[in-house]
């Protein structure tokens, strides 16, 4: 019998079709679904993966089976689904393996107005349902709904006009200056969204894979692995432009190049959105607001949100721990290192498409270089996330925790993986929760020490 904890993650659901998973298990995903959160209507929405219609589909009408009526938006990017989910007040599903290869897809859920379904709230009790409906043979059967459930009605609705709309009234980008944008898509969502967000502002956008095409061909849709942003900074070096931006597959990640052809830190990003939130915030009677920041975020994010007079926040990496943090603190934005970006005006969700926008609007609003304005926001020398497959994730990370753990003057934290900091440096290690890897981040006021605990640590990782 397949074992479903390969499948469900620890906040979303993610495996290769139709190997791991295909339309018969989708299904039951839509009835368990419905069971284990009650919902007498949903919102589902998919990506541009060749097997997404159908699983999308397929999850539809196990809703509906169960008694839910369900919405359809159809192709939509992530963050567009969390913006239907929080203005019909629905629970929603997104059909999306993010920024994984062509084979893959997945499921991220969540609550009506976008709250998170994750290990500890309903996604474990989701797939603990599924599970028992898999027989010895594999094959999967939904118990028929209980007596009297009416069948749910599918309807389809184009939210993508609201989602501009929705987007455009936070951040007033109408008027900046001209600036020439060179965005990716990557042949993700990014070419559905941003010809409808951007259109009508001063941007003269350069399009660069906006076709919609789930099998990737021109590069990965993961601005995270330095190689797929290669074109992109040619492009802007080509064109002269004042700003990159590159989008991963369901788009709700942005990450940013500078007119210089180089990537600027999402630290660095997040705490230019920080002290724009922050000053938007003290405008209207608020001092003092909480930001969150994941822990391997730049240490320079917790020191500019305290310079600029806010309460920063550390937590652990992961959409669904970001999104619970920021509702027990009443946080006003989150950020995380893998440039996930998450608003309280957003129904706390997180959107690429929002921080791309304040960015611009940041840009836009003087005179000066990209470069010059970020500047200020990268103090310290980093790593960036380094991947290695290993097969004994716990015991390297204990091997490394042996070795450096005992130091003196070093503190160690196990908030996620394992965090050793000493007075000018820290490194994180953790087990990716969707692929069999250990990530690596480091950092260090000197460029050299980020080296020197980069190349040691990796060693031991690597032995």
């Amino acid at each position: 019998m397949r074992d479903l904890k390969q499948l469900v993650k620890a906040y979303d659901v993610r495996g290769v079709v139709p190997d791991q998973w295909d339309e018969n298990l989708s299904r039951a995903f839509g009835a368990a679904f419905v069971q284990v959160t009650g919902a007498t209507a949903i919102v589902v929405g998919h990506d541009m993966r060749p097997s997404s219609p159908s699983l999308s589909r397929a999850f539809a009408e196990g809703a509906a089976g169960y008694g839910a009526d369900v919405t359809e938006i159809g192709l939509c990017s992530t963050d567009q689904l969390y913006y239907a989910s929080g203005k019909l007040d629905l629970p929603g599903a997104m059909f999306t393996a993010s920024h994984n290869p062509a084979q893959y897809n997945g499921i991220k859920m969540c609550r009506k107005g976008a709250a998170p379904v994750g290990e500890d709230t309903g996604l474990a009790e989701i797939r603990e349902l599924v599970q028992s409906w898999i027989g010895a043979d594999n094959s999967v059967t939904v118990p028929a709904a209980p007596e009297g459930t009416k069948q749910g009605v599918l309807t389809e609705q184009d939210t993508l006009r609201g989602y501009a709309d929705h987007l455009l009234g936070l951040v007033d980008l109408t008027s900046i200056r001209p600036l020439k944008v060179v965005v990716d898509a990557g042949n993700g969502m990014g070419g559905h969204t941003v010809p409808t967000v951007l259109a009508g502002l001063p941007l003269d956008v350069v399009p660069m894979y906006f076709e919609l095409d789930g099998t990737f061909p021109n590069h990965e849709a993961n601005p995270l692995d330095p190689k797929n942003l290669v074109d992109l900074q040619a492009k802007v070096r080509e064109v002269g432009a004042d700003i990159g931006l590159a989008f991963d597959g369901d788009a709700d990640r942005c990450f940013v190049i500078d007119e210089r052809g180089e990537p600027v830190s999402p630290s660095a990003i997040t705490a230019l959105v920080a002290v724009r939130e922050l000053a938007r915030a003290r405008a209207n009677g608020e001092p003092n607001a909480t930001i969150i920041h994941n822990l391997i975020t730049s240490w320079t994010v917790a020191e500019v949100v305290a310079e600029h007079g806010g309460k920063a926040v550390r937590t652990r990496v992961g959409h669904s721990f970001i999104k619970q943090r920021m509702a027990e603190t009443d946080a006003i934005f989150g950020g995380e290192h893998s440039a996930h970006y998450y608003f309280r005006d957003f129904w706390r969700a997180d959107t690429g498409m929002l921080a791309a926008l304040h960015v611009l609007a940041a840009l836009g609003g003087q005179d000066g270089t990209l470069s010059a304005l970020t500047a200020e926001y990268d103090r310290y020398a980093a790593s960036g996330e380094i991947n290695s497959e290993v097969a004994d994730q716990a015991g390297k990370t204990a091997e490394v925790r042996a070795a450096y753990g005992s130091l003196a003057g070093v503190s160690v934290d196990e908030l996620d993986g394992l965090t050793v900091a000493g007075p000018d440096w820290w490194f994180n290690l953790r087990a990716s929760n969707t692929e069999p890897l250990l990530r690596l981040n480091v950092e260090a006021k000197d460029p050299a020490k980020m080296a020197e605990l980069r190349d040691g640590v990796l060693a031991i990782v690597l032995a």
